[in-house]
């Protein structure tokens, strides 16, 4: 008998099925940004990143071009296990050589580069305007912002993106997630609170005024609690957020990121909430220390309870849209890309492990005694063994592939320096 017959056997005895857990994994996509590569920096501009956001490190190797960065997403896919998606950001624009536009005036011709990548691979694209680190941020405002020529060039930008999402839904087949966040906000404490939530609103009434296929397209809403140099006053709050998503069902979802709420509160709770109301959410996974830090996901207490509320909930699979968004400079970045995805990975599959039928079942006849005992006895099931089956499955090692890092550090990246 083999480890995972063994493991196979062990799971049953809960009335969990390991082989259809491990088929149902592989149909989960999630969504890989790529952002980590480059330490968020993008091809559209020089200066320094803003929006309430930092990254840490210096770590030697980081992709300087989009060949750069495509290949080293590749390297990082390919020894990856599951379904993934690619997630861009509007600043990441790849321009002909002697060619820019700026990014009210973006066009799906700047992205074609990642349609084509995305195509050859069998992936769908998701997407996000970029509303930091550029001039037009206006004392750290854009959407908000009381000067109606910078609000109005931010509109522009996500009218754009919502074309540009369109056209990647399009060419992929794949609905494309547009997440609208800014880091508008202050510093200190406000005079006027309403004023920039008012301006916020109807800018994004104006950019989805844009008409789009929304079988095709998802627009989402995304909160956040504070950001550096925005400590006391964030426009877009998580009332405000979720508020408008609720006022616009029919045109835009809300988007939690486990990062943008204070640090005692957990989205792994938050997430049957708002699917008792809202017929899909989308989700940023992520791992705060302290703040919204970005630090690379692992399979954490946390990350794990996300996962199972998305397999738990009723239909919780389709209808969460999942992505990753962290970002680590001070580690190989094609390993913190592959750790996190792996991290998660291994947590939607151990989600898909647990006798959940059962649990309900015992929470619902009040066993809570015995449901304690079960859920304890989850804890050290053999879930190492089926993770080990699923790579296998998946055409990836589950164990040693840093080895293959190693080898790319030494021949590609450390050529960069």
């Amino acid at each position: 008998m083999t480890r995972y017959e063994s493991a196979k056997e062990i799971y049953a005895k809960l009335g969990v099925d390991t082989d259809a857990a491990i088929a149902k994994c592989k149909e989960i996509p999630v969504s890989l940004h790529c952002w980590q590569g480059d330490d968020v920096t993008g091809f559209d501009h020089d200066g320094p990143l803003t929006g309430g956001i930092q990254t840490t490190g210096n770590y030697p190797g980081k992709a300087r071009t989009p060949e750069e960065l495509l290949a080293d997403m590749d390297k990082a896919m390919s020894l990856m296990p599951g379904k993934k998606k690619i997630n861009v950001h509007a600043c990441y624009a790849i321009f002909e050589d002697g060619e820019f536009v700026d990014r009210d005036k973006l066009e799906p011709k700047h992205f074609q580069k990642w349609v084509d990548f995305a195509k050859e691979r069998g992936m769908g694209l998701d997407f996000n305007p970029t509303f930091f680190s550029h001039p037009m941020v206006k004392d750290g405002l854009t959407l908000s912002s009381p000067d109606e020529e910078v609000r109005n060039f931010w509109i522009e930008h996500g009218k754009a993106c919502i074309r540009i999402s369109q056209y990647f839904a399009e060419q992929t087949g794949v609905p494309c997630v547009m997440n609208i966040w800014t880091g508008d906000g202050f510093k200190d404490i406000p005079a006027d609170r309403m004023g920039p939530r008012v301006r916020y609103k109807e800018s994004i009434d104006a950019i989805l005024s844009e008409p789009f296929d929304t079988n095709l397209v998802k627009p989402c809403v995304e909160s956040k609690v504070f950001g550096i140099g925005v400590e006391a006053y964030t426009v877009g709050s998580a009332e405000f957020s979720l508020s408008y998503a609720a006022m616009n069902k029919d045109k835009c979802l809300p988007l939690m990121d486990n990062g943008h709420y204070h640090p005692t509160e957990v989205v792994s709770d938050k997430i049957p909430a708002l699917l008792t109301f809202f017929p899909e959410i989308a989700l940023h996974v992520t791992r705060p220390i302290r703040w919204d830090s970005d630090h690379v996901v692992l399979f954490d207490d946390e990350t794990k309870e996300i996962a199972k509320e998305i397999v738990r909930c009723e239909n919780g699979i389709d209808r969460t849209y999942i992505a990753l968004d962290y970002f680590d400079a001070s580690i190989n970045r094609i390993s913190a890309w592959i750790t996190g995805f792996r991290s998660f990975q291994k947590a939607l599959l151990d989600a898909l492990c647990q006798p959940s039928e059962m649990l309900k079942e015992l929470q619902d006849t009040n066993q809570m005694s015995k449901k304690m005992v079960v859920m304890e006895q989850c804890k050290t099931l053999p879930i190492g063994d089926v993770w080990e089956e699923y790579c296998r499955q998946c055409g990836v090692e589950a164990e040693g592939w840093f080895d293959e890092i190693q080898k790319y550090e030494d021949e590609v990246l450390s050529k960069r320096a």
